[in-house]
């Protein structure tokens, strides 16, 4: 009798013992594994930027991530936008969210930011978009949430305060257009590019942040790449890892639902970032920048708890 035959009842697959607990370890280590994988960014850049420009490495990791998603995306036959309108909406994301975003922080970093004051910065992400969603998308702002933004802001000004500016003014300035490019392409997604299929969507703002950042960098910086193993691992990890990794892990937590976890997660990106930067750069904070770190962590844990 064919294996096939109607005459058979169904029979539901019941996973085993194993397999749930290993399912369930596997859940519970996405974001732990997010955190790793977006906070190392800032390193991994870090220790780039001595042998080639910023837009040349962007145009490197934008090149990469975007050669790899739309092989992907062709060989899985993804769905694509079928209006130029919705191709003009991601090529947007592309320009805000990764171009304007990942540039801004590239020059911060080698004009002297730590990658820990950068993932502090960054960090801040959730503050910044609940308060852009209530300023662009007349979503309400509740009263903890309004303290959270201001105990995020203290945070930073205790960061800042430890440092004297000086010609930092500029590294600082950087980062936070940088904060607002991510924020800004974050809730232009959310309003325009909701349902978009991750891999030909975010092949398509790759493509698109590839050839804007290269259109700069060739007569900027005449794409000048010191080849050495340092860039190689880092343009790979960036590229693959970082663009690819983490930006999939947090669309795959907030389809499973988990988007106030992935907000609550940013707490730990300046805190994971500057020991990342500590052990691998030799970067060190006072305990004045410490405190700063614990309340920026703590403004962020609340205005992520429902």
């Amino acid at each position: 009798m064919s294996a096939l035959s109607p005459c058979l009842p169904a029979q539901s697959f019941r996973p085993g013992p194993l397999a749930r607990l290993a399912a369930a370890v596997a859940a519970s280590s996405l974001p732990l594994l997010f955190i790793l994988l977006w906070s190392s960014g800032y390193v991994a850049g870090k220790l780039a930027l001595p042998h080639t420009g910023p837009l040349t490495l962007l145009t490197l990791r934008f090149g990469l991530a975007a050669v790899v998603l739309l092989a992907l995306a062709v060989a899985t036959d993804a769905p694509w936008p079928h209006r130029a309108r919705a191709w003009g909406h991601l090529a947007a994301v592309g320009l805000l969210m990764q171009v304007l975003h990942f540039s801004c922080i590239y020059f911060a970093l080698r004009w002297g930011l730590s990658a820990g004051v950068a993932g502090l910065l960054i960090g801040l992400m959730p503050l910044a978009t609940a308060l852009g969603a209530h300023l662009w998308l007349a979503e309400r702002l509740s009263g903890r949430q309004w303290a959270a933004l201001l105990g995020g802001l203290a945070g930073v000004g205790l960061v800042v305060a430890d440092k004297p500016l000086g010609g930092a003014w500029a590294s600082y300035a950087a980062a936070g257009l940088g904060l607002l490019g991510l924020v800004a392409g974050t809730l232009y997604q959310k309003r325009f590019c909701a349902h978009m299929d991750l891999r030909s969507g975010a092949g398509i703002q790759m493509a698109v942040s590839a050839l804007a950042v290269a259109a700069l960098a060739g007569p900027t910086e005449h794409f000048a790449v010191d080849w050495h193993l340092e860039l190689v691992g880092a343009w790979l990890w960036l590229g693959l890892v970082n663009s690819i990794g983490a930006f999939s892990l947090m669309f795959i937590m907030i389809r499973r639902g988990q988007a106030g976890q992935v907000a609550r997660l940013f707490f730990l990106v300046p805190g994971v970032s500057a020991l990342m930067g500590f052990v691998l750069l030799g970067e060190r904070l006072s305990p004045l920048a410490l405190a700063g770190f614990a309340v920026s962590a703590l403004a962020v844990c609340l205005a992520g708890k429902k």
